[in-house]
């Protein structure tokens, strides 16, 4: 007679596989270990975040919302929101016309410079020696703002090269950094020429990763430079045009060596930004309170126009 209950006593009876307890600590302690590795690592770049980056945020957020002269700690003096509200209230130059000069500055600068450099780029694109046509182009880059801004003052100045050629074509000198209506038209175009050799860099990148068979099918298709320029050069640019419009756009809302060397500000507040009405806030008249919340104002105004930026060109198809 059959037993049939063997098969499950032996089954019962067979040797239980070892217990993975000690495997799994194993491996979390190494992970401990490798997470503290890293950290230990990170500790260095972490402590200079944290000293030249949040300990400062955090002193400028304070000031912002406090009075101080800017001599000893122990005279901040609490005020709450008044320095905001100073900065909008009847008579002040902030709103108008500081930021509004801002606002004006940047948005020219982008246009000036994104309509030269893509079509210096694309001109470029197509000649001999491109390595030495991109390195004439960048040399502004690498000069110092003080030098370029002292130059082009010169160059505006009545007796200066660009009046020269006003005059030589019969037209009248220009005051173009007196007038309050021409000053920051005028720095608008030197601080446009100055950053152009960086966006036609990028660009020019952009344009190389363009496959050429998308102009070969255009060629046999009969599609002319216009067409081929608006069709397919411009859109497929979208990311390297993305790059070069929120850069600029930054760079013309932060401008203040420019501006300090070329007019100081001047005449009047035609061309007094952001950047330079803090220095004078905090500099000039000992108000660093005022002056920390004119930073941060501007810092909303840079995040806005940057996420405004992105969200444009994600609305056109392009994952920024």
């Amino acid at each position: 007679m059959v037993n049939a209950l063997a098969p499950q006593t032996a089954e019962r009876a067979a040797p239980s596989p070892p217990s993975a307890g000690p495997a799994v600590d194993g491996r979390r302690r190494g992970r401990r270990r490798q997470v503290v590795v890293a950290y230990l690592f990170l500790a260095p770049t972490l402590l200079f975040f944290a000293v030249f980056l949040f300990l400062p945020l955090g002193f400028a957020l304070l000031l912002s919302m406090s009075r101080w002269a800017g001599f000893h700690l122990g005279d901040i003096d609490p005020v709450g929101l008044d320095n905001f509200a100073g900065l909008f209230a009847d008579g002040s130059t902030f709103l108008t016309p500081v930021l509004t000069n801002t606002l004006l500055f940047a948005l020219g600068t982008v246009v000036l410079a994104l309509a030269g450099s893509v079509l210096v780029a694309t001109c470029v694109d197509r000649l001999r020696f491109q390595g030495l046509w991109r390195t004439l182009y960048f040399l502004p880059i690498v000069t110092t703002v003080v030098a370029v801004g002292n130059v082009w003052k010169y160059m505006y100045e009545p007796g200066g090269l660009v009046n020269g050629v006003l005059n030589a074509a019969g037209l009248g000198s220009v005051a173009f950094l007196q007038d309050p209506d021409t000053a920051l038209p005028s720095v608008v175009v030197v601080q446009a020429w100055a950053s152009v050799g960086t966006a036609i860099l990028v660009l020019t990148a952009g344009l190389k990763s363009i496959p050429e068979s998308y102009y070969e099918a255009a060629a046999l298709d009969g599609a002319g430079q216009v067409t081929v320029f608006l069709r397919i050069t411009l859109p497929l640019l979208r990311p390297s045009l993305l790059f070069v419009c929120v850069t600029q756009f930054l760079t013309g809302l932060q401008s203040f060596a420019l501006i300090i060397v070329m007019t100081k500000g001047g005449p009047g507040d035609a061309t007094a930004v952001a950047a330079l009405e803090m220095y004078r806030q905090a500099f000039s008249y000992g108000d660093w309170g005022t002056a920390s919340a004119a930073a941060f104002v501007l810092f909303l105004v840079v995040l806005v126009v940057t996420l405004a930026q992105l969200w444009f060109f994600r609305r056109k198809g392009e994952d920024a």
